[in-house]
């Protein structure tokens, strides 16, 4: 009789594992869409600035070039989580430092920060470097 029950028993290890993949799959696809988007949208800022049609200038095209970079870095830790199925501190932390850095580069050209956001903002960069300082110095160990 328990060998009946056995064949109706749904494995939710391997139910959660297909999710997560198809899941990642999806968002990996998505964040290669965004990527050549992005790519596109500097190539029109720089053709607009030759023209002399874009106001933004620089300015934008220095904020769509670190949106690039944030998600390559986004690509990168979810290729990472496919292959290991773990997230790494690293990449996470430098996807954060970058979104700062496009922050602070959008701020400064658009002069729209006050001195305790400036301070703030440092004070985070500074956290999220030692944090991957650390991370680096003292990886995770995987010997269990």
């Amino acid at each position: 009789m328990r060998a009946h029950y056995k064949i109706f028993m749904i494995d939710q290890d391997k139910i959660f594992k297909t999710i997560i993949d198809l899941v990642t799959i999806i968002v990996l696809y998505i964040l290669i869409l965004a990527l050549l988007a992005g790519v596109l949208n500097i190539l029109q800022d720089i053709r607009s600035i030759l023209f002399g049609t874009l106001g933004g200038g620089f300015g934008q095209i220095v904020s769509s070039v670190l949106t690039i970079f944030v998600l390559i870095d986004l690509f990168k830790t979810f290729v990472d989580y496919r292959e290991h199925e773990e997230i790494r501190l690293t990449y996470v932390t430098d996807a954060t430092i970058l979104i700062v850095m496009r922050e602070i580069a959008v701020g400064v050209y658009d002069q729209r920060f006050d001195y305790q956001f400036i301070l703030g903002l440092s004070t985070l960069l500074l956290i999220l470097g030692i944090t991957r300082a650390l991370a680096v110095k003292y990886p995770p160990n995987h010997d269990f």
